[in-house]
């Protein structure tokens, strides 16, 4: 069995310390390395730098376990824990100097898919404000020693995020999508870092969030903090987070939402 709250204090660490690099590779400016699957998907030099950062860290502490990384992809492990990061978030707020974006790093056991996998411990970190949201699965979500819950929306209707692909392909069904949630919404926002959304629905300072696109880094650790405070997080395919849709609120939210979604 493992010991997710063994993991906990080293992914909390090395969270603060990807986080402090990344900032101040953003203090001294930001190269755009590349472009990825669309000429608005990019990456940064500070990307490559903070994952190799991470993956060096838990390769020290911990050799046996594998990985899986947005920028340098998969390597399987020996101990049946896989460390899955998102080095930056919200990358493109990062290059336009927009201070709304983190490290999230998750460990998770059994194969290393967000369709198989179990969530054992989970850290999101903001660098710029300073907030570490953290959660071991069947110990709770935590904003540092404040323990979080999801909200139960009010009447006036629910303040909800989302996000929109990179390829412009995408766009007119997100907006359609958006369309039809609408009518459960008090008002929506699009921060622009899957891993935040996630966070503050934990935090209940959004009601719910939804979005199609995400990759297994995206969510790895922000579904642990929702399902760690009282939500739910499903989506497409085969009702787990994924490529197709994920959707995070409280339960009765979360249906709702799926409801105006698959419609």
């Amino acid at each position: 069995m493992v010991d997710a709250d063994g993991l906990l204090p080293l992914a909390t660490e090395i969270a603060r310390e990807a986080g402090a690099l990344a900032r101040r590779r953003r203090e001294e400016g930001v190269r755009i390395a590349a472009t990825k699957s669309a000429l608005a998907d990019i990456v940064t030099d500070a990307d490559r730098e903070v994952e190799q950062l991470i993956r060096a860290r838990l390769a020290q502490a911990r050799p046996g376990d594998g990985f899986l990384g947005e920028e340098s992809g998969a390597e399987r492990g020996t101990s049946g824990v896989t460390w899955v990061v998102d080095p930056i978030d919200g990358t493109v707020n990062y290059a336009y100097g927009i201070p709304h974006y983190a490290v999230s790093i998750a460990a998770v056991t059994g194969e290393p898919t967000p369709e198989a996998w179990t969530a054992e411990a989970g850290v999101v970190y903001t660098p710029v404000v300073g907030e570490l949201f953290h959660a071991t699965r069947g110990g709770g979500a935590w904003l540092g020693s404040q323990r979080l819950a999801v909200s139960t929306a009010a009447d006036a209707g629910a303040l909800l995020a989302t996000g929109f692909g990179y390829d412009p392909a995408t766009h007119a069904g997100d907006l359609e999508r958006v369309r039809r949630v609408m009518p459960l919404a008090r008002d929506l926002r699009r921060a622009g870092a899957a891993s935040l959304d996630l966070a503050y629905v934990a935090a209940a300072r959004l009601d719910g969030y939804f979005e199609r696109g995400l990759w297994p880094w995206d969510h790895a650790a922000g579904a642990l903090l929702v399902t760690e405070a009282g939500g739910v997080v499903t989506g497409a395919p085969d009702g787990r987070p994924g490529r197709e849709m994920t959707i995070a609120a409280g339960a009765d939210l979360a249906a709702r939402l799926s409801s105006a979604i698959y419609r």
